[in-house]
């Protein structure tokens, strides 16, 4: 027998990494001082004029949002998503991105599914100013079932020790500054898929009143990176704590920021909420506290500033075209989210 007669087609895999490489070393081809493909990857960090460097890192998956990309067959934008996403995991300490690697799994490898996926993670890593500097590509027939597959992450970044942002020195009184999301970005469709093409039998290319694009255009819309709006507004203003609102929505992640002396009263009555999640809302029955508990609900980031900078700060998001609105406040507490409609 030979390897793929058991699934795994190594020619494929060849010519995937063939298109890999070609595009990674086009790109990043001065951040490479081995080449690309090698069995580990190189990078040289530039620490010198950096006082007291930390090194910060996160990995995470685009969850089953990738079954919408199979679904529509459309893969570049879940290719950005996972780097925006994780960028945003690293910029909440304060982090600028060093370099970044993937691992693709899938049951059969198809070269022009790995090409595109690669082409949104080079095109995501070349806005943030991050060498994708490796990865893995692996052939795991009866792990994945045919053209399925997950997508991973993995990020580096650094910080000088005194530009951490660790929620130190958040207080009483502080300001919660909403940053507006493209949309669910890579949360909570486990929920999404039940409700729209199990409860209500609808496809990728359903139109539903009240949305301009497909429900595939709307749910593949890509991750919100915010590195440079909030870099924007450091180089002005103090942040004290920055929460990305992602799995486990306003609940689960706010109280990831601040000191669990304090709780952040969020009012759901101070931002425009996107129509689909109104229409997720009704179409499943889901309870409101639930939504907030999976969904970012139009909100991607949250930024805690003092009330005196707030202003100035949603004045310097709002010149740079960033939608932002101060959606609350902080209270002395025990480390708690309180939803509240003014």
């Amino acid at each position: 027998m030979r390897y793929r007669e058991a699934g795994v087609d190594i020619d494929a895999a060849d010519e995937a990494k063939r298109r890999i490489g070609a595009m990674v070393t086009e790109a990043f081809g001065s951040h490479l001082p081995k080449g690309f493909g090698g069995f580990g990857s190189i990078f040289r960090p530039p620490f010198s004029p950096i006082d007291e460097p930390f090194l910060v890192s996160s990995v995470d998956s685009v969850g089953t949002k990738v079954k919408v990309a199979i679904m529509a067959d459309k893969h570049d934008t879940v290719g950005a998503d996972i780097v925006n996403h994780c960028v945003n995991d690293i910029l909440v300490c304060g982090a600028s991105p060093l370099f970044f690697m993937d691992y693709i799994a899938t049951g059969t490898l198809n070269p022009d599914v790995i090409e595109e996926l690669v082409s949104g993670l080079v095109w995501a890593c070349k806005e943030a100013d991050c060498p994708l500097i490796g990865g893995e590509t692996a052939e795991m027939p009866g792990i994945y079932s045919g053209g399925d597959y997950d997508l991973v992450g993995f990020i580096v970044g650094v910080v000088r020790r005194k530009d951490l942002i660790d929620g130190s020195a958040v207080e009483a009184g502080d300001c919660i500054i909403g940053l507006g999301s493209s949309g669910l970005h890579t949360n909570g469709y486990s929920l999404v898929r039940k409700v729209f093409f199990e409860k209500c039998s609808f496809s990728v290319n359903t139109r539903l009143s009240g949305l301009d694009s497909t429900l595939g255009e709307l749910l593949l819309t890509v991750h919100e990176s915010y590195l440079k709006p909030v870099n924007r507004v450091r180089e002005s203003y103090r942040i004290k704590a920055l929460s990305h609102i992602t799995g486990g929505g306003f609940f689960g992640n706010l109280p990831r920021a601040f000191p669990d002396s304090f709780d952040a009263v969020v009012d759901t009555g101070t931002w425009p909420i996107p129509p689909i999640f109104r229409i997720i809302q009704e179409k499943g029955g889901v309870p409101r506290d639930e939504m907030y508990r999976t969904f970012n609900m139009g909100v991607g980031m949250a930024m805690i500033v003092s009330k005196a900078e707030s202003l100035g700060v949603l004045a310097k998001l709002e010149s740079i075209g960033t939608g932002a609105w101060i959606i609350g406040h902080m209270v002395s507490g025990s480390g708690r989210v309180r939803l509240e409609k003014g």
